[in-house]
């Protein structure tokens, strides 16, 4: 089992900075690779960001690339997320996962899930 707990949402103005941390707890963290989704009202759960267990790899959805930077301590069991230049459609509930097998984008894939945080972006 691994336990996610994510932190650092909240209220910013558009253009502004957040960062997101994930902290893991249970089974080794070094050994998943994670995930950072995002949900907003009455849409789908749709993948953001990826990186790999060992950060040799990154992944983005095309809305956030070069805006959003994902990154892991694996000394400190926890995964990032970096939002600069945030925009009005960036708001939404933010999650962390983490996953054992198949592909960063598909929720399917992911064994374990955060209880999300609040990300809201004013224009």
């Amino acid at each position: 089992q691994v336990q996610l707990v994510e932190s650092g949402g909240g209220l910013v103005q558009a253009g502004g900075s957040l960062r997101l941390s994930c902290a893991a707890s249970g089974r080794p963290f070094s050994d998943y690779p994670m995930g950072w989704f995002r949900q907003a009202p009455g849409k789908e759960r749709e993948f953001v960001a990826g990186i790999s267990s060992r950060s040799t790899g990154t992944y983005y959805a095309g809305s956030v690339k070069g805006r959003f930077t994902a990154s892991r301590d694996n000394t400190k069991n926890t995964a990032y997320l970096q939002m600069n230049s945030l925009k009005p459609e960036d708001t939404a509930v933010y999650y962390c996962a983490a996953r054992s097998r198949g592909t960063y984008a598909r929720v399917s894939d992911y064994d374990y899930w955060g209880q999300g945080t609040q990300v809201t972006v004013s224009s």
